[in-house]
C-alpha cells in the first residue's frame, strides 16, 4: 500500500503500550500495526506550512514557513521561555489565541525520560506532552492559572533539576534507576517560594510504556533534509520517533509539513 500527503506529528493514545497513529494527508495510519514490518518513507520534495498552508523551501519551528515563524503565537518567545509570557498583562502576538491557550490552567510536572526533568504544559495536553517526550513515568507537581506563573515555577526549579530531555538516552531507554519522583516532588516543593508553593497539588504517579521490540544500543538520527528515503523494519515507536532496524530513528515532529509517501 502507498499513501502520499503532508506529514504531521503522531497522535497517541494512553494505553499499555502507547498506541500511535500517523497522519499523512487525509489518512491516519495505525503505526503500531506496522511494528516488525518493513516500511518505506519517501520525501516528495515539497514542504507546506502547517500553520498557513503556504509552500515553503524550508521548515521552521517544526513545520512553519518563515513568515509564520516570525508572526504566529505558536512561535512566540514564551513557547520556549514561559516565564517571559506577558499574556496576563494583555500583551501577546494574538491575544485571542493567548487567552485560549496561555491564560488557562497550566501544569508543572516532573518526568522521568532518562533522568528526571521538569516541564510545563496546558492541562488538556496531558498525557500527550508526556508521551511526546518519551517519559516512562510522570507526576504533576503544580497547577498554575496561566503560563507566566507556571514558567516562574519551572525557572525556580531549574537550579535543582534539568528541563531538557536527553533524546539519545531516552531512545535507548537508559533510565536512571535512582530517580524516585514521589520523593523528588517533595524535595522540589520545598525549593519553591511560599508564593509559588501554593500552586502545588496532590497527584499520583503515571507510568507509560511504548511499543518497542527491543531498545537499541546506539541510535542514528535520520533527516529528509539529507536523505530522501527512510526505510527498514519498524522496530519501535517512542516519543515522536520511529525506530528502524534497532538503530536508525526519524523524528516525525521535526518533519511536519513535509510531503511524504509511505509504503508498507
Amino acid at each position: 500500500m502507498k499513501i502520499t500527503g503532508g506529514l504531521l506529528k503522531m497522535k497517541a493514545e494512553l494505553k499499555a503500550p502507547i498506541h500511535y497513529h500517523l497522519p499523512i494527508g487525509s489518512e491516519l495510519i495505525d503505526v503500531n500495526s506496522l511494528i516488525n514490518k518493513r516500511i518505506r518513507l519517501t520525501y516528495e520534495n515539497d514542504i507546506f506550512c502547517i500553520n498557513c498552508g503556504a509552500k515553503t523551501y524550508k521548515s521552521f519551528n517544526q513545520g512553519m514557513c518563515y513568515p509564520c515563524f516570525e508572526s504566529s503565537p505558536l512561535a512566540s518567545e514564551c513557547i520556549i521561555h514561559p516565564e517571559r509570557c506577558q499574556a496576563h498583562l494583555g500583551i501577546g502576538r494574538d491575544m485571542e489565541w493567548e487567552t485560549k491557550y496561555h491564560l488557562t490552567p497550566q501544569i508543572v510536572y516532573l518526568a522521568l525520560t532518562a533522568n528526571a526533568k521538569v516541564g510545563i504544559t496546558r492541562k488538556p495536553q496531558i498525557p500527550t506532552r508526556w508521551i511526546d517526550q518519551g517519559a516512562v513515568q510522570t507526576i504533576v507537581l503544580a497547577e498554575a492559572p496561566n503560563r507566566y506563573l507556571a514558567g516562574m515555577i519551572e525557572v525556580s526549579l531549574k537550579a535543582f533539576i534539568a528541563d531538557k530531555t536527553h533524546w539519545q538516552k531516552m531512545l535507548k531507554n537508559q533510565i536512571n534507576p535512582d530517580v524516585n519522583l514521589l520523593e523528588l516532588k517533595k524535595e522540589m516543593t520545598q525549593n519553591l517560594s511560599p508564593e509559588l508553593r501554593k500552586y502545588v497539588v496532590d497527584s499520583e504517579l503515571q507510568d507509560l510504556s511504548y511499543p518497542v521490540l527491543e531498545y537499541p544500543e546506539k541510535v542514528k538520527s535520520l533527516s529528509f533534509d539529507k536523505l530522501p528515503v527512510v526505510e527498514g523494519v519498524l522496530t519501535g515507536i517512542k516519543g515522536q520517533y520511529l525506530m528502524f532496524d534497532y538503530l536508525n530513528v526519524l523524528n516525525v515532529r521535526k518533519h511536519q509539513g513535509y510531503v511524504v509517501s509511505l509504503e508498507y
